[in-house]
């Protein structure tokens, strides 16, 4: 059997700190690496450059690179820089983020974000699968041609339904984040595949995101998951999307229990390792996993991110 792909986000205090963890989960046998904007390590890309450089095997990838922040043809020419340093190793994971974050700290006009994506994305894979583009769409202009295609993947972030299909229609994967698993196998996997038919391809691989806690203290782990993804229930998009998973008014309640148990992994190795498991069995392509940490954060980091190492070796 081939092994089974279990990322992990990569915390960003500064970009020293995130090389050294790249490192050290490679060397854990961690298969791949993804970051997200936040932080203050600067620019996820900039810092996969380096990480390039330093390391043999590990894939890396964004989740997410924020669409608005930047034109396709520049996110492509940083990864073409990537992928000539490390061949087959990068991945690029975009998305719209939030109106509140863009607007407020960007200015831009945040307007139609499903739109703005589909048109990010085809310049994108134009430009990776083809090593060219000619578009003209409502929001992005772009024309442009590179030496050679470098055939980076072009994934996308996807909360609803309808983000999934554009994901099966258009990109080389979606990726959640922070959704309920049944949800993800109920709702967005069957949308993903809704999409491709549309488009007459293949169905895309699915990354699901979870948080992780090998940790048989539950309620630590669900305290663990209020502390460090604490705000997500309250951002209003999703809020929608936790609404259609059965959670209403998350903006209200914030992290409830039942919410925690529909998209927290935790429990002892076996455990964990059997909902892993279990994802890959219902048609996940990928796991992509926030170690939550409980108690010595360093020590119950390396917990988790062993047990991952395991179960994508096996």
């Amino acid at each position: 059997m081939a092994d089974k792909i279990i990322g992990v986000a990569i915390p960003a205090p500064d970009p020293q700190t995130v090389l050294a963890s790249i490192r050290r989960a490679e060397k854990l046998g961690v298969k791949a690496a993804w970051m997200t904007s936040g932080g203050d390590v600067g620019d996820a890309l900039t810092v996969f450059a380096a990480a390039a450089a330093q390391t043999e095997s590990i894939m890396l990838g964004t989740s997410i690179m924020r669409t608005w922040t930047r034109h396709p043809i520049v996110a492509a020419r940083q990864a073409q820089t990537i992928a000539g340093i490390a061949p087959g190793r990068i991945r690029l994971g975009i998305g719209p983020s939030h109106r509140g974050s863009m607007t407020e700290t960007f200015g831009v006009d945040f307007r139609e974000p499903l739109g703005h994506l589909k048109e990010y994305i085809q310049i994108l894979s134009g430009l990776s699968h083809e090593g060219k583009i000619d578009f003209e769409g409502r929001h992005y202009s772009a024309h442009f041609s590179m030496s050679s295609p470098t055939n980076v993947p072009i994934m996308a972030s996807a909360l609803l339904s309808a983000s999934f299909e554009v994901c099966g229609e258009l990109a080389d994967g979606a990726i959640s984040w922070v959704c309920p698993l049944s949800y993800v196998r109920d709702v967005a996997l069957p949308a993903l595949k809704a999409g491709a038919e549309k488009a007459g391809r293949p169905a895309p691989p699915l990354v699901v995101h979870a948080p992780v806690c090998v940790n048989e203290d539950l309620e630590a782990a669900r305290n663990g998951v209020r502390e460090q993804l604490g705000y997500f229930p309250k951002t209003p998009f999703y809020a929608r999307m936790f609404e259609r998973a059965g959670f209403a008014e998350s903006e209200d309640t914030g992290w409830t229990d039942e919410m925690l148990d529909s998209v927290l992994i935790a429990g002892s190795e076996e455990q964990v390792a059997d909902k892993l498991n279990e994802i890959f069995a219902w048609g996940g392509a990928e796991v992509l996993a926030s170690a939550i940490t409980v108690g010595d954060a360093e020590a119950s980091r390396e917990r988790t991110l062993k047990l991952i190492a395991q179960v994508s070796a096996s």
